[in-house]
């Protein structure tokens, strides 16, 4: 019982910890900073696979699958805001035909 109030409580406090960071982020900033962070959700997948394989109980398992599901959609998030940035900043067809 202990460690699950140990573990929340760190919980808490990296939702208010991470509020706190990205409000302070300008918003031109944001992009960059998510593609960037992809790398770091790639470690988070591979946590949340060995805490939904540990197969310890029935709620830490999925605990587990929950968290391989959001990590999995934050890394496809990431990458396809990534690709859009990247489009954005190709040259036109049209444009080297000139």
């Amino acid at each position: 019982m202990e460690g699950i109030l140990v573990s929340l409580y760190i919980f808490v406090l990296a939702i208010f910890v991470g509020f706190e960071v990205i409000t302070k982020v300008p918003p031109l900033l944001h992009t960059p900073l998510m593609s960037g962070s992809n790398a770091i959700s790639g470690i988070t997948i591979v946590g949340a696979l060995i805490s939904a394989g540990a197969g310890h109980n029935q709620l830490a398992k999925i605990l587990g699958l929950l968290a391989v599901i959001t990590a999995t959609i934050n890394v496809v998030g990431g990458y396809m805001v990534t690709d859009r940035m990247l489009e954005m900043f190709k040259k036109d067809k049209s444009e080297q035909k000139r």
